[in-house]
């Protein structure tokens, strides 16, 4: 009866190797832990708003999940309430109400392309995100 080869012993698949130095730049993003956590407070939080074309609510919660997703990982922990404030408030959501087609003409579209979603994301500097971060109260 022969044996299995000892798990030590086998060679690594090439898929399932990681490399040392992941590789960075535009379209690669910042990961962080539980970054889905942070659409489920977008939605909550833009639910609260009241738009001018209700259609457009999508794309801007996808949006302003993904700006504060990258907050958090930039930080370098989860996805807070405060992330997605602040996401917001980068785009002046919180003050404008009826929020107009103006103010969601650049989040047109996010909802359904990867690749729009990731130019999104790569446009918006991340130093403007986190400067005072450390300072920053999260609002509950």
């Amino acid at each position: 009866m022969s044996t299995t080869i000892a798990e030590l012993g086998r060679v690594k698949k090439p898929g399932l190797e990681r490399s040392a130095h992941p590789p960075v730049g535009a379209g690669y993003g910042t990961p962080a832990p539980g970054e889905g956590y942070a659409l489920t407070i977008a939605d909550r939080e833009c639910h609260k708003l009241t738009f001018e074309h209700p259609h457009d609510s999508h794309d801007v919660t996808t949006g302003v999940a993904l700006v504060a997703a990258k907050r958090a990982s930039l930080i370098g922990r989860g996805p807070t309430l405060g992330d997605v404030h602040v996401a917001m408030d980068y785009f002046g959501l919180r003050q404008a109400s009826p929020i107009t087609r103006a103010t969601t003409k650049p989040f047109s579209g996010l909802a359904h392309s990867y690749a729009a979603q990731r130019r999104f994301v790569d446009a918006v500097p991340g130093d403007q995100l986190v400067s005072g971060a450390n300072d920053a109260k999260s609002s509950h």
